[in-house]
């Protein structure tokens, strides 16, 4: 599948496209995604700020996408964990963006090259329009490479 369908199809999935969440740009090569959440009455609290499921909504996917398309179809890739800390009250619309380097690639190809798991943990920010941080999402990632499929 293409990043650009990817992002076509995840825009009209229920969860997403229900609660305002929004899929702006997945890179052709896989390497970044951006995603917005726009306030709507069904996604706001009680106190009238975004509901925080669907702050940690709106980033739960990426970072298992993004490694498991740029990585290769000889590794496994999970989501393990992932927490979220709320730090300013979200309203309007928030957006959050994720960079995959070379570097973060090249350390789980050389940790799972022998067919051990390794776990990488993923900071996200959640940015209102003025650039605050409203909550900072942490996700865990799990990687192993495919038995049939290992170096040495």
């Amino acid at each position: 599948m293409t990043a650009d369908r990817l992002r076509l199809l995840m825009n009209l999935w229920p969860p997403f496209l229900c609660t305002g969440i929004r899929v702006e740009h997945i890179d052709r090569d896989w390497r970044s995604a951006r995603v917005a959440l726009r306030m709507r009455p069904w996604n706001r609290n009680y106190v009238g700020t975004h509901f925080g499921g669907s702050l940690f909504a709106m980033t739960d996917p990426f970072w298992m996408l993004l490694v498991k398309e740029s990585i290769g179809r000889d590794h496994y890739v999970w989501d393990r964990a992932g927490d979220i800390e709320f730090l300013k009250p979200g309203r309007g619309t928030v957006r959050a963006g994720f960079v995959l380097d070379d570097a973060t690639l090249a350390t789980m190809h050389a940790q799972t090259a022998d067919g051990g798991k390794y776990l990488h943990w993923f900071d996200t920010d959640v940015v209102d329009d003025e650039g605050d941080v409203v909550a900072r999402v942490r996700k865990q990632i799990y990687v192993r490479r495919k038995k049939d499929r290992r170096h040495g």
